[in-house]
């Protein structure tokens, strides 16, 4: 039942990352604006997301997961309802920036509650298989449910179904308490995180040279921050909790085959979702039901394949299935383009998606230091939001473009994400008992 109420939290995370796509041929018009615009509609909530994810983690390692869940569950149902009462469009995009915000805290909450409640290695992987399928169910629900809805209701409908999910989550976790932790925040560092990945977010979806800059420099300040706090230049008191770097020592460097793979993977399936979405629609002219239903073969393998991968990384470590859901997902974009019959296609790279993503997160959770899971989540799941907007930002751009360049751009980047895990020496610990 607990495990149930925080992925119904997050299966409403992932539900609006996809489910607003469907709907922004009613969203432009009913409210206006241009291809850009539609853009910021669904990248306002992941560049916010991404920018919030390590804050979000670091502030339920810090206060404790079940709180900081709970307010981020509540949070992002209060929103919701504001979102489908919006009356423009930049009213629209400010509410989706806040709601990427809660669901930062429902994220980095969710997490830290695994690695309480399952402590034992292969128990989490399992676990994490579990809830991967149930918050999947949102990848492969978004598509379908967003058409139904917009073609009953309209777009504002597709908000209104997560307030009594929001409700039905805390209701499942409201006995949950968590003790809070004594690692301090580093706000500064957290602050310029935050700016570092909105801004870069930004630069990638408008090609902005000002935005770019002013992320390099946040990154800049970033690593001169962190550098400071690893070896700080005087002892602190006994009596002085330590603050702790935005992001643990070692983390990055020990992980960032994973978190290249998380980005990739986000690029090839959040681009080739928008782009498809205007291509359906805009060319094919199919209702967004009928849109929804043409993605079905791509998302319907997230949802029942999960659990088999838990139980592949609970025996065998998280790298077979990463290089096998990767492998999957650049011959499936591949032959998209070059063979044809787009929904067998479809089903290839929903099949190593559904590989990819489980494994990723059970490695990362379980090669985070105690006490840190929320933040080693929030790491792997800001390169994944950044790939993210990378993809709807590139392929947006794309969209008058040849369809096998589009392709043979996302199967170069995969296969890049292949080689640098599969081919990085290192030991991978089994997360067996």
């Amino acid at each position: 039942m607990k495990l149930a109420g925080f992925s119904l939290a997050y299966f409403l995370v992932l539900l609006d990352t996809t489910v607003l796509t469907i709907a922004l041929p009613d969203l432009r018009a009913s409210l206006g604006g241009s291809v850009a615009g539609q853009q910021w509609a669904v990248n306002a909530y992941t560049v916010a997301f991404a920018a919030s994810l390590l804050t979000g983690g670091a502030v339920a390692d810090r206060y404790g997961a079940a709180r900081v869940f709970k307010a981020g569950v509540a949070a992002f149902g209060v929103l919701s309802l504001l979102s489908a009462a919006a009356p423009h469009l930049g009213v629209l995009v400010a509410l989706r920036a806040l709601l990427g915000v809660a669901g930062a805290l429902c994220l980095g909450g969710s997490l830290g509650l695994i690695a309480e409640l399952y402590p034992s290695p292969a128990a989490r992987a399992r676990a994490t298989g579990v809830w991967a399928s149930v918050t999947g169910t949102a990848l492969a629900a978004g598509p379908l449910l967003g058409g139904l809805l917009v073609d009953l209701y309209g777009w504002r409908a597709v908000f209104l179904i997560n307030p009594p999910v929001a409700l039905v989550s805390l209701l499942a976790v409201a006995r949950i308490r968590s003790p809070r932790g004594t690692r301090r925040i580093d706000w500064y560092a957290q602050g310029l995180m935050c700016a570092f990945l909105g801004l870069l977010a930004e630069a990638l979806t408008d090609a902005s040279l000002p935005a770019a800059a002013l992320s390099l420099i946040a990154l800049a300040s970033l690593i001169a921050i962190e550098r400071r706090t690893a070896t700080p230049a005087r002892p602190k008191p006994p009596a002085e909790p330590h603050r702790g770097a935005a992001i643990p020592p070692g983390l990055l460097s020990a992980t960032w085959p994973e978190l290249l793979a998380g980005a990739v993977a986000n690029f090839a399936f959040s681009g080739a979702l928008f782009v498809l979405t205007l291509l359906l629609q805009d060319t094919r002219h199919l209702s967004p039901m009928a849109t929804g239903l043409a993605f079905l073969p791509l998302t319907l393998p997230m949802v029942v394949n999960p659990v088999l991968t838990g139980r592949i990384v609970a025996r065998h470590g998280a790298r077979p299935p990463i290089l096998a859901g990767l492998a999957l997902l650049a011959a499936g974009l591949a032959g998209a383009a070059l063979v044809g019959g787009l929904p067998v296609w479809l089903a290839v790279m929903g099949l190593g998606l559904s590989f990819c993503f489980p494994a990723l997160m059970a490695g990362m959770i379980a090669g985070a230091p105690p006490g840190t899971a929320g933040t080693a989540g929030g790491v792997l799941n800001a390169s994944r939001q950044v790939g993210a907007t990378l993809g709807v930002a590139v392929l947006g751009g794309l969209t008058h473009a040849d369809p096998l360049l589009t392709a043979s751009v996302l199967t170069a980047v995969t296969c890049a994400a292949y080689g640098a895990v599969g081919f990085q020496r290192r030991s991978v610990s089994r997360l067996a008992e």
